[in-house]
C-alpha cells in the first residue's frame, strides 16, 4: 500500500488512471493560474474535469443528508487513488450554452436583476398616452388639491369600478344598490340605479358610481373627507371630480396617475420589469420579443404566374378540387378568373383569398354546369397555413406550413418584450428596454453618468444599486465583451463567449478559496482581447483562487504560474505527465509543446500563394447585426480567412448572411438569411459544406460510428457472416437502438441515466452488459475473432489496421485519422467529445464524401481545442481540399491559420457598433501593413518570426 504524504499549499493527485491517464502522480499549487496543454486526447480533459472536478463534484453530493442522496443517486468516484488539498470546484466549460430564448446576456450575468430593481425603486413613470409625468398623492393632498381646484363649486365625486370592459354587469349594479348607492355614471351619462338594470355585455364600458354630490367649502370638510376614503374604497385608490356646471374632469390617484387621462399603473415591482413575468411581459408575445406571421413574399414569390399556373405557392398548380372551385368563385365576384396574373388581380380580390372572404358563397360546379345548393365559407390561405402551424399533430403538415412563415418582430411591443405601462418608466430619459439593447461600453458610460446626475433622494435609493451593475458590466468589459448587449439571447453566443460571460459572473461574485477549472476560455477570442482574459484570470486568482485552465494558447501559457504538458500522443499513446513546472521548465523537455514553444518545429508559411481560380462569390448590400452596407468579392479555388476582432461582424456576413443564402439555392432550406441586396457567381459552385461548433449528439447513443455512417457498413459485414446467416440475424441484430440484438436493461446506451433535479443527469456503467450495449447472444456473433462490442471499442487506429481489406471502411477511417482523431473510440459517446473533436469528426464526414471540385466548404474556428501539432495536422488536408480546385472559407483567429491563407478579409476595425466594415483584404503581407487592421498588427509580428527563423 503507498504511503500519501500530505503537503500544504498544493493539490496532489495520486493514482490517476481516469479515461486514458497511466497511473499519474502530480501536484499542482493553489491560489495560482496553472495551464493544462497537450495534444488533442493527450488527457488533459481527463485529468482536469474527469477526475478533479469529479472528486470536487462528488464531494460536494456526500455533504447532502442521506435523506436527499436517495433522490440523487450515487455518484461514482473516478479512478483515482487519493487527492489531497481540493477546495470547492467550479467548473466553467463551454458545452453548457442556454438554448433557451428568454436566457440573454442580462438575466445570465444578473445585471438585468439589478436593473429591474433599479427602475423597481427609482424609476419615474410617464403616460403611455400623453407622455406626461404620472403622479401619485396621499389622501390628504387629494383633499387638498380638491379644495383648493374646486373652491365654492358644486361638483360630483365618482369612484370607477370599470374600465373599458365588456359584460352586462347586473350583479355589480344590484350590489352597489344594496349597499345604498343611488346612481352611477355609465359611458358618461348619470343614471339612476334599479333593480334588474343591467348594460349591453358585447360593447365596452366605463362604469363610476356617484359618491356624493357636494359644494365645496370650508365649513363641510367633515363630509369632503368621508366621501373620499368612501370613492378611494371603491376605485381602488382612484377618484374622479366632475364640475357640475363646466363638465371639466380630473383624476386623482394613491397610485401613478396620468393627471389629463385618469389612466393608472400598480405600484412598481421588480417583476414589473420582467419579460419572463406576466406582470411585465408584452401581452401579444409573451415577452419574447417576436411572434410568427405569414410570410406573403413566400405565399406570392412569382406575381406573374396565374392561379391557375400555381401562382400561390401552398396551392401549386391548378386541381379540379373543392378549393380551387371556391377560389374561382369568390374571384368572379371581383371580375376576374384564376387564369388572371396575380399582379392584375383587384387589391380586394387577393385580401379575400388570403384572408378569407367576409360573406357566404355558393359553388358552381362545372362538370354539371349547374349551381350548388350548399352555401360555403371561404376562410382565405392564411388562416389554413396558421391553423396547420399551431394545431396540426403531423410533423409533415408542420414543416409543410412552416415554409411560408417568418418569425417577425412584435407589432405591439417593437421587439422590446415588456408591456406599454413597464416601458413607461424611465430613468435619465430610458427605458429599461432601450438600456438592454445598447452595447455594454455604452451602458457602463451610462451607469457612470446618470449616478452623478440623479438628485439626492434618488441616489440614496439607488446609490448601491448603480455600484452593483457598474462592478459586474466592469467584469465584461475586461474579457472582451464590450460588443454585446444585455438583451443578446444566449443561444446566440459562441461557446467561447457563453464561457467568457459565466467567467464575468464568477468574478464579479467574489468568492474565495475556491477552485476554478476553465475550458479553453480563449476560443473565439481575438489576440487584442486575449490579453484581457489572462488580465481576469490573474484577478482570480489574486482574490485567492485556484484556476485551472485547459489550454493550447501560447501567450496564455507564457503568463501562467504552472504548467502541466500532457502526452505524449494521443489517445492509447497519452496520458502521461510529460513536463510540470514553469513555462521554462516545459521548454526544457523535448515534448511536442516544447519543441512549438522553442521554435524548433512550426507551421510553416507557404511559399508562394495561390492565385484561385479566376471566379468569385460577389455578395452586395449586407446589413445585417451590425454589418454596414458590406459588399464583399470572395475569390473561389483559395484558401480564404475571414478575421477580425470579436463582434467585428465575421459570423454575421458568413454564418448569417452567406452560408442560409447558399443553403436556400441549394438545398432549399428554410432558414431566412441576414438583410442583404443581391449575391453573383452561385453558379461557380454545385455544393455547400459548413461545419461549425455545435455538438453531434445530446445522448450516450450518438457516437463517432454512427455519425460518419461507418457502423452501417460494418453492421452489414457482421449481417453477411456465416454464424449470422445461421441464426437468421439481420443487419437490425447489430443495431443498439432497436429492440433485438441490444441490452435491454439499459436500452442499448451502455449506461443507465440518472436524473438529477437540480443538476446535470448522471451517468452510470450498466451492469447487465458491462457498457457493451449488447445482449448475449449477439456477441456470440464474431468477426476476425472480435464482437460488434468490441469493434466499438477499438480506436479509430486500431480499426484501420483491423479492416484493412475493406476498401470501402477504409476510405471513411482514414479520413478520420488524417486529421488527428486516430486515438478516438468508435462507439465513444459523443457527450465526451470536446467541441474540437465534434468539428473534426463532422469534417472527415464531409472530407470522405465524394468532392466534385466545385465544392464550398464553411468552418468556424476549426482549431478549436486543438494543439500546434492537430493544426498542422488539420492545415494539410484543408489544403488537400483546395489543390483539386474546391474553396475554403474559414472564420478564424488563429495565426498559425491566418499566416498560411490565400486571401484575407479583415473586419472591424472594432466589435459591435465600431465594426461592421471589411477594412483589409489581400495576402497576409498586404493585411499586415493595413494601419487601421487590428489583426494586421498581430500578423505582422507573426510573419516577422516566420522571416528570422531559418
Amino acid at each position: 500500500m503507498k504511503e500519501y504524504q500530505e503537503e500544504e499549499g498544493v493539490i496532489a493527485i495520486y493514482g490517476a488512471r481516469e479515461h486514458n491517464l497511466k497511473n499519474i502522480d502530480l501536484t499542482i499549487p493553489r491560489n495560482s493560474l496553472t495551464v493544462i496543454t497537450g495534444l488533442s486526447g493527450s488527457g488533459k480533459s481527463s485529468l482536469a474535469f474527469d477526475t478533479i472536478y469529479a472528486e470536487g463534484q462528488r464531494r460536494y453530493m456526500e455533504t447532502f443528508s442521506a435523506y436527499a442522496r436517495q433522490f440523487l443517486g450515487g455518484m461514482e468516484r473516478p479512478d483515482v487513488d487519493k487527492i489531497t488539498g481540493l477546495s470547492p470546484v467550479i467548473s466553467i466549460e463551454q458545452k453548457t450554452t442556454n438554448k433557451n430564448p428568454r436566457s440573454t446576456v442580462g438575466t445570465t450575468t444578473e445585471i438585468y436583476d439589478f436593473l429591474r430593481l433599479l427602475f423597481a425603486r427609482a424609476g419615474e413613470a410617464y403616460s403611455y398616452m400623453t407622455g406626461s409625468k404620472m403622479v401619485k398623492y396621499t389622501d390628504e393632498k387629494i383633499i387638498e388639491l380638491i379644495q383648493s381646484d374646486f373652491a365654492g363649486k358644486k361638483i360630483l365625486l365618482l369612484a370607477p369600478v370599470v374600465k373599458g370592459r365588456k359584460g352586462n354587469y347586473k350583479e355589480l349594479f344590484e350590489n352597489l344598490r344594496k349597499k345604498g348607492f343611488i346612481s352611477v355614471r355609465v359611458d358618461g351619462e348619470i343614471r339612476e340605479i334599479t333593480v334588474g338594470m343591467s348594460v349591453d355585455r358585447y360593447k365596452m364600458h366605463d362604469i363610476e358610481i356617484v359618491v356624493d354630490k357636494i359644494v365645496i367649502d370650508q365649513p363641510d370638510l367633515k363630509r369632503l373627507k368621508a366621501s373620499v376614503a368612501t370613492a378611494m374604497k371603491y376605485g381602488e385608490g382612484v377618484l374622479t371630480i366632475k364640475d357640475y356646471e363646466s363638465e371639466e374632469i380630473k383624476y386623482y390617484s394613491r397610485r401613478l396617475m396620468c393627471p389629463d387621462t385618469g389612466i393608472s399603473y400598480k405600484d412598481p415591482a421588480p417583476h414589473s420589469f420582467s419579460f419572463n413575468s406576466p406582470h411585465g411581459a408584452c401581452p401579444k408575445c409573451k415577452g419574447l420579443g417576436y411572434v410568427t406571421a405569414v410570410d406573403m413574399e413566400k405565399i406570392v414569390p412569382d406575381k406573374t404566374l396565374s392561379i391557375y399556373q400555381g401562382g400561390i405557392l401552398p396551392l401549386g398548380k391548378y386541381k379540379n378540387s373543392i378549393l380551387f372551385w371556391q377560389i374561382d368563385t369568390v374571384l368572379k365576384k371581383h371580375g376576374a378568373t384564376i387564369h388572371t396574373r396575380i399582379q392584375d388581380l383587384p387589391e380586394e380580390a387577393l385580401t379575400d383569398i388570403l384572408y378569407g372572404y367576409p360573406g357566404q358563397i355558393r359553388l358552381e360546379n362545372k362538370e354539371l354546369g349547374v349551381l350548388s345548393n350548399s352555401l360555403y365559407v371561404f376562410e382565405g390561405i392564411i388562416k389554413y397555413i396558421t391553423l396547420q402551424e399551431e394545431n396540426s399533430t403531423s410533423k409533415k403538415a408542420n414543416k409543410w406550413a412552416e415554409q411560408f412563415i417568418s418569425v417577425v418582430k412584435c407589432d405591439v411591443c417593437q421587439g422590446q418584450r415588456l408591456n406599454q405601462a413597464s416601458l413607461h418608466f424611465r430613468i435619465a430619459g430610458k427605458n429599461i428596454a432601450e438600456l438592454a439593447q445598447i452595447e455594454l461600453t455604452d451602458l457602463y458610460d451610462w451607469v457612470c453618468e446618470t449616478e452623478s446626475r440623479l438628485e439626492e433622494k434618488q441616489r440614496q435609493i439607488a446609490g448601491e444599486i448603480f455600484k452593483e451593475i457598474r462592478t459586474r458590466l466592469k467584469f465584461l468589459l475586461d474579457v472582451g465583451l464590450e460588443y454585446l448587449s444585455l438583451d443578446r439571447q444566449s443561444m446566440t453566443l459562441s461557446g467561447g463567449e457563453s464561457q467568457r460571460i459565466r467567467l464575468a459572473t464568477q468574478i464579479g461574485s467574489q468568492l474565495v478559496n475556491v477552485l476554478y477549472i476553465l475550458d479553453e476560455p480563449s476560443i473565439g477570442l481575438h489576440q487584442k482581447d486575449n490579453r484581457k482574459l489572462i488580465r481576469s484570470l490573474q484577478q482570480l486568482r489574486d482574490a485567492g483562487n485556484s484556476v485551472i485552465v485547459v489550454e493550447h494558447d501560447k501567450e496564455m501559457m507564457e503568463h501562467a504560474d504552472y504548467i502541466v504538458d500532457m502526452g505524449p500522443l494521443a489517445g492509447r499513446k497519452g496520458g502521461e505527465v510529460m513536463a510540470i513546472g514553469p513555462i521554462e521548465e516545459i521548454q526544457k523537455s523535448n515534448s511536442l509543446t516544447a519543441q512549438y514553444l522553442n521554435g524548433q518545429k512550426e507551421i510553416r508559411i507557404p511559399e508562394e500563394r495561390r492565385s484561385g481560380n479566376g471566379k468569385f462569390l460577389i455578395l452586395k448590400g449586407c446589413t445585417g447585426n451590425n454589418l454596414k452596407e458590406v459588399d464583399v468579392r470572395i475569390p473561389l479555388g483559395m484558401l480564404v480567412c475571414v478575421t477580425g476582432v470579436s463582434g467585428s461582424g465575421k459570423s454575421s456576413l458568413i454564418n448569417g448572411t452567406l452560408h442560409p443564402i447558399l443553403s436556400e439555392k441549394f438545398y432549399r432550406a428554410v432558414v431566412t438569411p441576414l438583410p442583404y441586396q443581391s449575391i453573383e457567381g452561385v453558379e461557380n459552385i454545385d455544393k455547400v459544406v459548413v461545419v461549425d461548433q455545435s455538438p453531434l449528439g445530446r445522448t450516450p447513443r450518438s457516437n463517432p460510428a454512427t455519425y460518419t455512417g461507418i457502423f452501417s457498413d460494418i453492421r452489414k459485414i457482421f449481417e453477411k457472416l456465416p454464424e449470422s446467416q445461421i441464426r437468421g440475424y439481420s443487419a437490425g441484430r447489430f443495431s443498439f437502438n432497436i429492440p433485438g440484438g441490444r441490452c435491454e436493461e439499459c436500452k442499448g446506451a451502455g449506461v443507465k441515466t440518472i436524473e438529477m433535479n437540480f443538476l446535470p443527469d448522471v451517468y452510470v456503467h450498466c451492469e447487465a452488459c458491462n457498457g457493451k450495449r449488447y445482449n448475449k447472444e449477439t456477441l456470440e456473433v464474431r468477426y476476425k475473432g472480435k464482437s460488434i462490442g468490441d469493434v466499438l471499442n477499438m480506436t479509430i487506429n486500431q480499426a484501420v489496421e483491423f479492416f484493412e481489406n475493406v476498401s470501402y471502411l477504409q476510405q471513411k477511417l482514414k479520413v478520420l485519422q488524417d486529421v488527428g482523431l486516430g486515438y478516438i473510440k468508435l462507439g465513444q459517446q459523443c457527450t465526451t467529445l470536446s467541441g474540437g473533436e465534434s468539428q473534426r469528426i463532422k469534417l472527415a464526414t464531409e472530407l470522405s464524401k465524394k468532392d466534385t471540385g466545385k465544392t464550398l466548404y464553411i468552418l468556424d474556428e476549426p482549431t478549436t481545442g486543438l494543439h500546434f501539432e492537430d493544426i498542422h495536422i488539420l492545415l494539410e488536408v484543408i489544403q488537400k481540399l483546395v489543390n483539386k480546385g474546391n474553396s475554403v472559407i474559414i472564420i478564424e483567429h488563429n495565426l498559425d491559420v491566418v499566416k498560411v491563407a490565400d486571401y484575407l478579409i479583415d473586419m472591424g476595425p472594432g466589435g459591435g457598433k465600431e465594426g461592421g466594415r471589411i477594412v483589409a483584404t489581400g495576402t497576409p503581407e498586404e493585411v499586415a501593413k493595413v494601419k487601421e487592421s487590428e489583426t494586421g498588427k498581430f500578423l505582422e509580428e507573426e510573419l516577422k518570426k516566420n522571416r528570422k527563423r531559418p
